[in-house]
């Protein structure tokens, strides 16, 4: 190390250790003049519900800030709601604690990226940390300080709707895509910064038959492999907050077990924030059946949950509870302190109001900077999955017909979780693909069916963004003669952006019949077609992979979604997309993940010679997934050549072999063959995203550390085994697509 590199460094110890201690110093002045009920205040987050100016001076929530018993609140819109508030706590409160305000801000605020899922698949870091960036900018402009985000569960059941708010079933990658988002949201804490929190500790996407809130029960040994990995990962970014889970673990609600959140994060894994609940997850806890809510209050204190939103359990029970001592004030205390260090690091103890400049909201909101990183993620997030006799890209020429319930919709553009949104502001996909062909080419549009054959509803589910309603049969016809007057054949069909999120879990992801009926009807006409498949998790597109010539998976892109379909479908930008879940074949197949252990009687990857008796197998449905993880095509071709292994370095040439620019991502896999407990058949381990011209080859260099040969035993601690490994490169995770090295480490 170079002396110059070396004593910045030191300098930078030192500079932090500073400012710990100015920190330390003064939490400790202020600790010292709170009264118990000022401390337990500061556990208290309540959601903003639907305060309006004038008149809310009487409200409870204006009434506990002037008492300094609100530490924070959420969802509450408007930086003029949030200054008021923030006035009432710092001048009328006793010692002017300021309010910490956040917000489901998930992926972009006023100007929306792509869903996490859809970003992930970009397999592009610096963007994904760059869109939590703007995110964080355009937030903090509307008084924004905290966000309940990224979520790093490890979703292996695609009928978990909230499959849409994280990054796909790989552990190591998930972490990866955590670790950018809290770099975007928390910067340095400056004023375009918020605060992350890391949700759901722990185990909340392996929710039993993928029904949200639903129970979880696994092993340990499992747990520290497959599912913790990501939060641990988080923690290297230095999150501010982490978010405890409904669910249980080990039988005892997330948000009261102390093994989870004292043991594991604070103790094993050295974390420092705070940690608060889900919303009311202290009550929720009451109905697992662990006690009644004062009993659960106790608990959850114990456990390491410092903050408790929206139960009022805390400010109900804590100061009783600390009277007849089944709490300590010490306890109430280290909850308090962390709280209070949040605030700090956020800078509102030196200025309560930096988060409502005034000016901001006229420089700072749906910028044309902004939009077109929306508009670039949002095209490096579509996934190609079909293109037969290169169908795409189309060209601006002729008549195009556009078809679909989705193709005229500006409200579900956003997707789901995008509480910022504007959507009268952006463009919808068929207002965009009008001005992308110009004079070129004409572009006919036709509905062609609902959502559901329904008009807003699916098994008594109401959707708040409807499509509009048409009369199916009629709109079939319209959409047959249009697409008679068309050279090619757009389809814009999915799921509608309330179909996936929070509580939308599906137990059918085909396509709703009505609209495979028109799908079916289009392509019986034997013009090209192009199918768009908007979605907030795989869905099931077996009958779609066999029939339709060209499938695009466009998620749900956000804002810039429309502008975005455009480029890949006229081939301004080529498609980088790479899945990051294993798309099954059928719903029987779930859940279907590609790091799954071995069985004692596997079936050959690949194989469809239909019933092998004794075997590993399904009888009507080969084991193989439709698309396996990390697969997606794009405009050209790659040719992988020259795998070779020089001591710990693998090595390897890629040579885009088509007739334009485009994207690859280089994937590399191992597998432990042998070792003390069973391993997964591959585990990603490194990945790289180069950008290659035609004809261009590129030498590809990947390092194999002893990090990733490791495990973690049930304790949680890691385990090295030195032995023989096998290296996997390739562009999925399929065996097909990947080139075997072995490997041996004494």
């Amino acid at each position: 190390m170079k002396k110059s590199a070396f004593l910045f460094i030191l300098l930078s110890f030192f500079a932090a250790k500073a400012q710990d201690n100015e920190m330390d110093s003064f939490i400790d002045d202020l600790m010292s003049k709170m009264t118990l009920q000022e401390k337990i205040g500061q556990l208290n987050l309540l959601p903003g519900g639907d305060i309006t100016t004038g008149a809310e001076m009487e409200s409870p929530i204006f009434d506990l800030a002037a008492k300094g018993q609100l530490g924070a609140i959420l969802n509450i819109k408007g930086q003029e709601k949030i200054r008021l508030l923030q006035e009432t706590a710092v001048k009328k409160s006793r010692l002017g604690i300021p309010v910490l305000v956040g917000q489901d801000v998930i992926h972009g605020n006023v100007t929306v990226f792509p869903i996490p899922l859809a970003q992930a698949c970009s397999w592009n870091l610096e963007a994904i940390e760059n869109g939590a960036r703007i995110a964080a900018r355009e937030a903090t402009a509307q008084g924004i300080a905290w966000t309940y985000s990224p979520m790093v569960d490890i979703a292996l059941d695609p009928r978990w709707g909230r499959v849409a708010e994280g990054a796909g079933e790989d552990p190591y990658y998930t972490g990866l895509v955590g670790q950018a988002m809290i770099r975007g949201y928390q910067g340095n804490y400056g004023k375009e910064n918020m605060m992350a929190c890391v949700k759901h500790f722990a185990l909340y996407g392996a929710a039993e038959a993928g029904r949200d809130y639903n129970t979880v029960d696994m092993s340990r040994l499992r747990m520290f492999n497959q599912y913790l990995p990501p939060y641990r990962a988080a923690l290297e970014a230095n999150p501010g907050s982490f978010m405890s889970s409904f669910n249980v673990v080990d039988g005892i609600p997330a948000t009261l077990n102390g093994w989870l959140l004292n043991e594991v994060l604070r103790n094993k894994w050295k974390f420092d924030g705070f940690v608060v609940t889900d919303y009311a997850s202290i009550n929720e806890a009451v109905v697992h059946g662990v006690g009644d809510q004062k009993t659960c209050v106790v608990k959850a204190i114990k456990a390491g949950t410092d903050m408790d939103m929206c139960a009022f359990a805390y400010i109900a029970h804590l100061e009783k509870c600390a009277e007849e001592g089944s709490v300590s004030v010490k306890d109430i205390d280290t909850a308090c302190r962390r709280v209070l260090e949040a605030k700090y690091k956020l800078g509102l103890f030196a200025d309560p109001y930096r988060f409502c400049d005034a000016k901001r909201l006229k420089t700072d909101l749906y910028t044309t900077e902004h939009r077109a990183a929306a508009r670039d993620m949002a095209a490096q997030s579509f996934v190609l999955l079909k293109n037969a006799d290169n169908l795409l890209p189309l060209k601006k020429q002729g008549t195009i017909a556009l078809i679909g319930p989705l193709a005229d919709t500006r409200n579900n553009l956003p997707g789901c979780w995008s509480t910022g949104d504007e959507v009268s502001r952006y463009t919808t996909l068929k207002e965009a693909m009008i001005n992308a062909v110009g004079k070129k080419a004409r572009v006919l549009y036709a509905q062609g069916c609902n959502i559901y054959g329904d008009e807003k509803t699916q098994n008594g589910a109401t959707f708040n963004r409807p499509i509009p309603r048409v009369d199916d049969k009629a709109a079939l016809e319209e959409a047959l003669k249009t697409a008679a007057q068309a050279d090619v054949v757009v389809c814009a069909l999915g799921e509608m952006a309330e179909m996936s999120g929070e509580s939308s879990s599906r137990t059918d992801l085909s396509l709703p019949e009505v609209q495979m009926n028109l799908l079916k009807a289009i392509v019986a006409t034997g013009k090209p077609v192009v199918l768009l498949n908007f979605s907030g998790r795989p869905t099931i597109m077996k009958w779609e992979s066999e029939n339709v010539p060209a499938i695009l998976n466009v998620w749900w892109g956000g804002s810039e979604l429309g502008d975005a379909v455009c480029d890949i479908v006229f081939g301004d930008k080529a498609p980088s997309g790479r899945l990051v879940t294993t798309m099954p074949r059928a719903l029987g197949q779930v859940p279907l993940y590609y790091n799954h252990l071995r069985t004692g009687r596997p079936i050959p990857e690949g194989h469809t010679g239909g019933f092998m008796k004794y075997q590993s197998n399904y009888l009507d449905e080969s084991n193989d997934p439709l698309y396996p993880f990390g697969y997606g095509l794009t405009y050209t071709t790659f040719k992988y050549s020259d795998a070779l292994l020089n001591g710990n370095k693998v090595s390897l040439s890629v040579t885009n072999t088509g007739s334009r620019e485009a994207t690859e991502v280089v994937q590399l896999y191992i597998n432990d063959p042998v070792a003390s407990v069973a391993r997964p058949v591959k585990e990603l381990k490194a990945f790289r995203r180069i950008v290659l011209k035609p004809g261009e080859t590129a030498n590809v260099e990947f390092e194999i550390t002893r990090s990733m040969l490791t495990y973690y035993n049930a304790e949680g601690d890691e385990v090295f085994e030195p032995g023989d490994f096998n290296i996997m490169v390739g562009c999925n995770s399929s065996d097909a697509a990947l080139q075997t090295l072995k490997y041996t480490i004494q």
